[in-house]
């Protein structure tokens, strides 16, 4: 009896010793799969933070070309018009000068022919002169 009694105990120590490595078995399977999953979804977040990150480098990079191209669009505009306006100052420097040249030409004209009729006036007045002069010593000899 004690060999049933003991080969009872042995049985039921096997039965449960193989049943509780059927449940570790599961469980380590279930977290294998939960683990896995994990990966899995690890993975794709990497993938999505990935895609994320070239697109924001990509937006980044569009913006900064816009913002460039419109610096060298606006210095284009900037260096257009300060030529515009220099060459704006300088036609009308231009204009002054020949302006002024031409009033000193025209002055010029003026004072010469002033001097001119002025010296005719005196040559005129220095021959009446001379002609009164000598008709008056004529007429008393």
């Amino acid at each position: 009896m004690k060999k049933i009694i003991l080969s009872a105990a042995l049985v039921f120590a096997l039965g449960t010793t193989v049943t509780s490595c059927r449940d570790v078995k599961e469980k380590a399977e279930g977290a294998g799969d939960a683990i896995e999953g994990a990966a899995d979804a690890t993975g794709d977040a990497i993938e999505g933070a990935a895609d994320a990150t070239k697109d924001a480098v990509n937006d980044a990079a569009d913006t900064t070309k816009d913002a460039v191209n419109d610096a060298v669009d606006a210095t284009g505009e900037a260096v257009d018009g300060a030529t515009d306006a220099t060459k704006g100052a300088m036609n009308e420097a231009k204009d002054a000068v020949e302006g002024a040249a031409t009033d000193a030409k025209d002055a010029a004209s003026e004072a010469i022919d002033g001097a001119a009729d002025t010296a005719k006036e005196a040559a005129t007045d220095a021959k009446d002169a001379a002609t009164d002069a000598a008709t008056s010593a004529m007429k008393t000899k």
